[in-house]
C-alpha cells in the first residue's frame, strides 16, 4: 500500500473470459470520484498467447502493461500482486480460491462463490486460517443506485411495509446448441440458470425483504421449482415466504430475454419498478406513491461509466487498507446464506452437480 490518501491495490486477474474483460476495463477507467487506485499487475491465462491477446484487445493502453503468465500459479506466486480476481467458471472457484489463499493473496471471487455451501465454508475456513481478505463479487450490491433503493425501502419506508417482490432474469441462451463442455451445459462447472443468473433475482429478493444480512437475517420458508434436463436447470422459480407474510417471487430462464423492467416491489403505501439491461446491472428505478395516485413516479438514476464493477473493487481496496478480512455489504455469512438457499432450491428442484 502507498502513502497516497487513496488506497492502492495491485490485481492479479485469473482467467480471460468475458467477466474478466469487463472487470479489467472498469479497473482501467479514469474516474474523478474513485475511492481507490487500481493497478492491473498480472494476467493469468491458459497460455501466454491467449493472455497477451486479452491485454491487446481489452486494455491496450494500460501503462505499464500487466505481466502476462501462461498459468494461474504464476500469478499466485507473483510478489507484486496483492489480490487475485477469480473470473473462472463456478466449478473452479473453490480450487482457485484455495490456491490463492495458500499463496497469501487476498481474493475477490466471482459469483456464484462456489458450487455449494459446503465448498464455500471450506474456502472461508482457509481464508480465516491465513488471515486474508476474501469476498464474493456480487457487484450489484455495491451500486449506489441499489444502496439508494435499500435506504428508501428500509430506512425511509417510502412504500410502507413491503408485501411482495417479483424479480426475473431471463436470457435466450440456446443451451441445446452448445457443446457438452460449455460452462452453461456441463454440470461439473455449475451449469444452469440458478448459479449463473437466478442468483441476481434472489439477491434482489433478499435485499428487499430483509434489511439485515447473514446470520442476523430472517429465515424464510424456501420453495424451489426447476425445469431440469440432464441435471441442469433451464428455468428456476424461487418463492421466499417470510413470517410477516411478505413474499419474494424470484425467477430465471435460459429461454427468454427479460424485458427492461425486471423487478416490481409492492408495499402498502406504493410500489417500485426497477429497470436495466438485466437484474445484475440496474440503471434506474421509479417509486410510485399511493398518496400521489401512483400516476407519476419519481425516477432515480446514478451516472455509471463503464460496467459498474469498480464500485466493488473500491470497497475491497478500502477494506484491505483498513486491515479488514471481509466486507460489511457482502460479508461471508451473506454468501453462505445465498449458497444455503440455492442448495435448498436444487434439493427441491432437482438440479445436481457431481460434487453434491
Amino acid at each position: 500500500m502507498s502513502s497516497d490518501p487513496l488506497p492502492t491495490l495491485r490485481w492479479g486477474i485469473i482467467a480471460t473470459g468475458q467477466i474478466s474483460s469487463w472487470f479489467v476495463r472498469d479497473l482501467a477507467l479514469s474516474r474523478p470520484d474513485a475511492k481507490a487506485k487500481h493497478i492491473i499487475q498480472a494476467i493469468g491465462s491458459s497460455s501466454k498467447e491467449k493472455g497477451g491477446a486479452f491485454v491487446k484487445q481489452w486494455i491496450p493502453n494500460v501503462s505499464p502493461p500487466p505481466t502476462v503468465y501462461g498459468s494461474y500459479e504464476q500469478v499466485y506466486a507473483e510478489p507484486n500482486v496483492d489480490i487475485t480476481y477469480i473470473g473462472t467458471p463456478h466449478g473452479f472457484h473453490k480450487k482457485n480460491c484455495l490456491d490463492a489463499i495458500e499463496a497469501g493473496k487476498h481474493v475477490l471471487c466471482e459469483k456464484a462463490f462456489a458450487l455449494n455451501a459446503r465448498e464455500a465454508r471450506e474456502v472461508f475456513a482457509a481464508a480465516k486460517r491465513n488471515g486474508v481478505f476474501i469476498m464474493e463479487a456480487l457487484w450489484t450490491r455495491f451500486f449506489p443506485l441499489v444502496q439508494t433503493f435499500q435506504r428508501l425501502v428500509h430506512e425511509e419506508k417510502a412504500i410502507g411495509d413491503v408485501h411482495r417482490i417479483f424479480c426475473d432474469l431471463g436470457l435466450d441462451m440456446d443451451i441445446a446448441s452448445l457443446g457438452p463442455e460449455s460452462r452453461l451445459k456441463n454440470p461439473a462447472l455449475g451449469a444452469g440458470t440458478l448459479l449463473d443468473i437466478c442468483i441476481y433475482s434472489l439477491t434482489w429478493g433478499l435485499l428487499t425483504l430483509d434489511a439485515k444480512r447473514g446470520e442476523q437475517a430472517e429465515s424464510p420458508k424456501i420453495v424451489g421449482v426447476q425445469t431440469v434436463s440432464d441435471s441442469i436447470d433451464f428455468a428456476t422459480s424461487i418463492l421466499l415466504l417470510y413470517p410477516s407474510g411478505s413474499q419474494g417471487i424470484l425467477t430465471s430462464t435460459a429461454m427468454f430475454k427479460t424485458p427492461e423492467v425486471f423487478c416490481r416491489v409492492e408495499g402498502n403505501k406504493g410500489h417500485i419498478t426497477v429497470e436495466g439491461v438485466s437484474a445484475s446491472c440496474p440503471s434506474a428505478f421509479t417509486l410510485y406513491s399511493k398518496e400521489a395516485g401512483n400516476s407519476e413516479g419519481k425516477r432515480y438514476t446514478v451516472d455509471k461509466p463503464g460496467f459498474g464493477l469498480y464500485w466493488e473493487a473500491d470497497a475491497v481496496a478500502q477494506d484491505i487498507a483498513a486491515g479488514r478480512t471481509e466486507n460489511a455489504i457482502m460479508p461471508w455469512a451473506e454468501t453462505l446464506r445465498i449458497m444455503d438457499t440455492m442448495d435448498e432450491v436444487r434439493r427441491q428442484g432437482g438440479a445436481r452437480f457431481p460434487v453434491d
